[in-house]
């Protein structure tokens, strides 16, 4: 008979299967010596009784919290709006589940709450972290740097901070999508260049400008901190401003991109007639776009996913060292170029 009130016990269940507790413990945490009757024993007494492992009990015996946090640095809204960080989460969600990993997520959009990410960390509510959009001269870096936290990026780490990390080859996928255009025969080629305190934004530039050789023109870019849509919309008003002539645009994410193409279709430009327009991301801003975002498919779910076997490897004790992998990427020609 189950017990009539309370929490259920492994005494519990050690009376119900009619074995010791020793017994019982030996079975639940998955350890040999114990007869296969006592084993079945032990199975049907907890399915009788409803025993639930107390993983709080557990964990805190292991020195361990079963989880594992995800740290964004990125404005609240953007977490919320950007498919990528969506993408990213649900592949890291997917690896740690299977885990029996917790995901924790945190967002870093002010310099207090870098103090209270660390904080955190640090006080052992996680038992790694995966971290998204480090910047140069993160402090959050810098702090991680100095702990034992497993830690897994994803993308490229700033210099001098040597970690774990997963990302795509930003540079070679914006020279391919920038050649593109120039194959296309345009020849005044702008960028709108985003996140340039970060590798995906400073690799971006660099593989333009190299698409482009002597044809780079610095007049033609325009630099924004965000990856966004507004930002998008706003940086092509400038780039219109400064070269009416302009008739290509790198944007270097979708949502960008989106917004660039609001701005030139206000300003009476055909996309792709006058002005081609490519992104980067393939995410839901692409195609949902009129016409059709040409744009880089990156596979930030896999990227998500990839990071967290980083970051469970080293809970298992399986080395990683400060190499990074990258996952291929792709050029998807829609209709905006």
């Amino acid at each position: 008979m189950p017990p009539s009130a309370g929490r259920v016990t492994i005494r519990d269940v050690a009376a119900a299967a009619g074995v010791s507790r020793g017994t019982v413990s030996r079975v639940l945490n998955g350890e040999g010596y114990v007869s296969d009757h006592a084993r079945e024993a032990i199975e049907r007494a907890v399915r009788t009784v409803g025993y639930v492992p107390n993983t709080a009990a557990r964990n805190l015996a292991l020195n361990r919290s079963g989880a594992v946090g995800l740290v964004v640095h990125e404005p609240h809204e953007l977490f919320l709006e950007d498919p990528n960080i969506g993408a990213i989460l649900l592949g890291a969600n997917e690896v740690l589940s299977t885990a029996d990993q917790q995901l924790v997520s945190l967002v870093i959009d002010s310099e207090r709450d870098t103090e209270r990410v660390v904080r955190y960390l640090r006080g052992g509510f996680v038992d790694g972290a995966v971290v998204v959009s480090a910047r140069e001269h993160d402090a959050l870096l810098d702090a991680l740097q100095r702990t034992t936290l497993p830690t897994a990026l994803v993308g490229r780490p700033p210099k001098g901070v040597e970690m774990p990390w997963v990302g795509i080859d930003n540079a070679g996928a914006a020279a391919a999508v920038t050649q593109l255009l120039v194959d296309q025969g345009r020849s005044r080629v702008g960028i709108i260049a985003v996140g340039l305190d970060r590798d995906s934004g400073s690799d971006r530039l660099a593989g333009f400008r190299s698409a482009l050789g002597p044809a780079f023109d610095p007049a033609l870019v325009v630099e924004r901190p965000l990856y966004e849509y507004a930002a998008g919309r706003d940086a092509m008003r400038e780039l219109l401003e400064r070269a009416p002539d302009v008739d290509g645009v790198f944007a270097t994410s979708d949502a960008v991109a989106a917004g660039a193409l609001e701005a030139l279709l206000a300003s009476g430009r055909r996309v792709p007639g006058d002005v081609a327009l490519v992104g980067f991301d393939d995410s839901s801003w692409a195609r949902r776009c009129r016409p059709a975002l040409t744009t880089v498919r990156q596979p930030a779910r896999d990227l998500g996913a990839a990071a967290a076997r980083l970051v469970l490897d080293q809970l298992a004790g399986i080395p990683a060292g400060p190499e990074g992998r990258l996952l291929p990427t792709e050029v998807v020609a829609r209709d905006s170029a």
